[in-house]
């Protein structure tokens, strides 16, 4: 899944893809690269982020989802019911919903939905994120939407652990070495960790290079790592790899593939 960020200021790409046909173009070098999905957002959910209206989100995503869905298969990233149902009259065939609460949208509308888990907000999530067991919670949570979208009468549910959405790097880790967990509840599973704050941590572990001011290895020096990744999801059983560099990942998952 390739990502497609319609926003000013989203961490890793915010402003580059703005003006919708520099998005149209970015979405088809991702399909043309490999993707099989393309998620458009059009409002940052980096730690931290202020929301923004629905008319904002609208004038953002819209004309990008209308174009890409003559390509390819599209999600829309969005926690708004009006802007998942627009998204879809426009050929969306897929809500990504970073709140897990769109199920009832997405089984009105019978498209597909991606319920994840996240503790807080944008905002707030990585303020003081804690966990008792972190993967028995993030479990049961997702079991829980796994619920309300068949109650919903959702017709294809997918889970996401949320890694980066308040989680600190060791709880992270923790749910990348047990994804096996959340494969077992029987339902697809969307891992999206590319270019995060937690793999440039790790990075600049063993690299000099960094953001200036940071102890953080810079956000477009975070390949290895996102690759590192998305691998081990694909090997775990993951369905969907969300990512920035399509290219690298799906030659790299082709080889865990063959």
């Amino acid at each position: 899944m390739g990502i497609v960020n319609v926003t000013p200021d989203s961490f890793s790409d915010g402003g580059r893809f703005l003006d919708a046909d520099a998005a149209i173009e970015h979405g088809r070098a991702m399909l043309a690269d490999g993707a099989a999905w393309l998620d458009v957002g059009g409002e940052s959910s980096r730690p931290g982020a202020e929301p923004v209206s629905s008319e904002i989100e609208l004038e953002r995503v819209i004309p990008v989802v209308e174009a890409l869905a003559n390509d390819g298969l599209v999600s829309i990233d969005t926690v708004k019911p009006e802007v998942a149902r627009a998204a879809v009259a426009a050929g969306a065939t897929m809500i990504n919903d970073i709140s897990a609460s769109l199920a009832s949208v997405a089984g009105e509308l019978g498209v597909a939905w991606v319920a994840m888990h996240c503790q807080g907000t944008p905002r707030t999530m990585q303020d003081a994120p804690r966990y008792d067991d972190v993967v028995a919670e993030v479990t049961a949570d997702l079991a829980a939407a796994i619920e309300a979208g068949q109650a919903a009468g959702v017709s294809q549910i997918y889970v996401d652990p949320g890694i980066g959405f308040g989680k600190t790097t060791q709880h992270n880790l923790t749910l990348l070495a047990h994804l096996d967990r959340f494969v077992a509840l029987g339902f697809p599973v969307l891992v999206g960790a590319s270019r995060k704050r937690f793999i440039g941590e790790i990075h600049s572990r063993a690299d000099h290079r960094s953001e200036p001011g940071s102890q953080l290895a810079a956000i477009d020096d975070r390949l290895e790592g996102s690759l590192a990744v998305a691998t081990w999801a694909s090997a775990q059983g993951a369905a969907i790899v969300r990512v920035h560099d399509v290219r690298a990942t799906v030659q790299a998952v082709r080889v865990v593939a063959a």
